[in-house]
């Protein structure tokens, strides 16, 4: 089967994921059409148990696709820009302490607590594994995604500051998870850890290193915007600059989910103001939220056809839910001890940590990174309590996420 087969099945799956949750299922965008595509792929399994259908074919078609190298080395890109673009920068400055907390000290504190929660839980159940294994799990599942993040937000009906902060974080700790995961990888591997110096080095030149090439490369295109006055080649230019610009931090080795944010925030604040004209703004506005509405129905779309291919056995299942129990007892101690040393200089609104625990929702970048771990005796274990959590992140926590907010407002 060709690329252009492939991406014309997905596009026809995710259209039609699209139509039904529209007309019929009323979810977030994002959330519907998973929904969709867990139940067309639950079916599916289903018959073929039953003996009434053969899934060999559509299993072979899902298994083709790589959707680690898909999601983290192309979707990614233009899915961080296209959600940094409408980000208020003057806003997100007013909130830079608790929001560079979250996503860097957060991600590390969210990585060890899971981790070690699961760690533990996997010896009492009898299905040991290496704890260097248990900080993988915990460093992937750690940061929240920002494309399922983004979909909730847009309905959430909470208050601007809380949607920055939650906005904010899952935009910039996508850059520092990896390098965490990186970094634990990097240890697994050799089985010995680096020098706490080579550790601060990999991380300060993915996090500053990155940033400064956004800010770079965000200039430029922002120079070359403000030269011309032609919407058409503007456009383009943007998208050169998340093509050409993405590609080039992964070979300098930087983070290029960060490079992708803060070219965007550049571009969306100080380009959309002194370097577009209102024609521009609305044509380029246009095409970036419709450029993410496909893509996020393609991924979200992908994420429940993987369930054809991952096996989830009772042992999967049973460690699939300590880590859903594992993953918020992470996420709440890692967001609340930021809060804590934060409210002195910051006022926060009440119900502010639960919030923040039950809107961080997990999606596509964790599965992608399970999936790029190397084959070994647990991966698919690791991989199935990966899917089973993200699983439960979307449909549930993004399901009732609106419910949760409106109970706190009652019952704060």
């Amino acid at each position: 089967m060709t690329a252009f087969q492939t991406l014309a099945i997905l596009l026809t799956f995710a259209a039609l994921g699209a139509y039904i949750n529209n007309k019929f299922l009323k979810l977030p965008a994002t959330i519907g059409v998973m929904a969709v595509a867990l139940v067309v792929s639950l079916g599916a399994i289903g018959f073929n148990w039953l003996g009434l259908v053969d899934l060999s074919a559509a299993e072979t078609f899902v298994s083709h696709i790589d959707f680690s190298d898909i999601l983290l080395h192309g979707m990614l890109s233009f899915l961080l820009f296209a959600g940094a673009l409408h980000v208020d920068l003057n806003e997100l400055w007013k909130f830079r302490g608790i929001v560079s907390l979250l996503a860097t000290i957060g991600v590390v504190i969210a990585t060890f607590v899971t981790g070690t929660l699961v760690w533990y839980a996997a010896g009492w159940l009898g299905f040991p594994f290496p704890y260097i294994e248990a900080l993988l799990f915990g460093a992937l599942i750690a940061p929240t995604d920002p494309v399922a993040v983004l979909g909730i937000l847009k309905q959430a009906g909470i208050s601007k500051s809380l949607r920055i902060k939650i906005a904010g974080e899952s935009l910039l700790n996508d850059g520092v998870g990896v390098a965490v995961f990186l970094v634990l990888l990097g240890i697994a591997a050799n089985q010995q850890a680096p020098h706490p110096g080579e550790v601060a080095f990999v991380l300060g030149w993915e996090i500053f290193g990155s940033a400064a090439l956004g800010l770079a490369l965000g200039w430029i295109t922002y120079r070359l915007l403000r030269g011309i006055e032609d919407y058409k080649v503007e456009v383009m230019l943007t998208l050169a600059l998340v093509a050409g610009g993405y590609s080039f931090a992964e070979v300098v080795h930087v983070s290029a989910p960060i490079t992708m944010v803060v070219a965007g925030l550049l571009i969306g604040n100080h380009g959309r103001v002194f370097g577009m004209s209102d024609k521009t703004r609305e044509h380029l506005d246009v095409f970036w939220e419709l450029l993410d509405e496909i893509l996020n129905a393609l991924l979200f779309m992908l994420m429940g056809l993987e369930m054809m291919i991952i096996s989830i056995r009772a042992p999967q299942l049973a460690l699939g839910l300590v880590a859903i129990i594992a993953m918020l007892a992470g996420r709440f101690i890692s967001v609340a001890i930021p809060v804590y040393f934060m409210r002195m200089q910051h006022r926060f609104e009440t119900g502010t940590i639960r919030i923040l625990t039950w809107g961080g929702l997990r999606g596509g970048i964790s599965i992608a990174m399970a999936l790029s771990l190397p084959a070994g005796p647990d991966k698919d274990l690791l991989l199935a309590m990966t899917y089973i959590a993200v699983v439960f992140s979307i449909l549930f926590q993004g399901t009732t996420f609106r419910h949760f907010v409106r109970m706190l407002a009652k019952h704060p």
